[in-house]
C-alpha cells in the first residue's frame, strides 16, 4: 500500500468518526430521553402532543394508548408515540 491510499483510509475513518459523535451519537441520546420521558408518563400529567394539543391526561390505557383531556368534558385518545414534551409533572399516587 502507497503513503496516499493509507491516507485516504485515514481521512475516511476520521470523517466516519466525527460524522458519529456530532450527529448519530447525540440523536441515540435524544430517543433514549424520550422514550424513558413516554414510558413515565402518569395521570393527571400536563402533555403536549406532536400535533401541538395541550392537555392533562385523564387516563392511561395501555402501554401505546393515553387518554387527554384538552378541554372541560372534551376527552380524546392518542398515541404515546405522538406526545412531545410533558409540560408539569405529578407527583406519584399515594399506595
Amino acid at each position: 500500500m502507497d503513503q496516499q491510499t493509507l491516507s485516504s483510509f485515514v481521512m475516511m475513518g476520521l470523517i466516519f468518526a466525527i460524522m458519529y459523535f456530532l450527529l448519530i451519537r447525540p440523536q441515540q441520546k435524544k430517543v433514549k430521553e424520550h422514550k424513558a420521558m413516554i414510558e413515565a408518563i402518569r395521570r393527571n400529567d400536563i402533555v403536549v402532543t406532536q400535533g401541538g394539543i395541550i392537555g392533562k391526561v385523564a387516563k392511561v390505557k395501555d402501554d401505546s394508548e393515553l387518554e387527554i383531556e384538552i378541554a372541560e368534558g372534551v376527552k380524546v385518545r392518542v398515541m404515546r408515540a405522538t406526545i412531545a414534551t410533558v409540560k408539569s409533572k405529578t407527583d406519584p399516587a399515594e399506595a
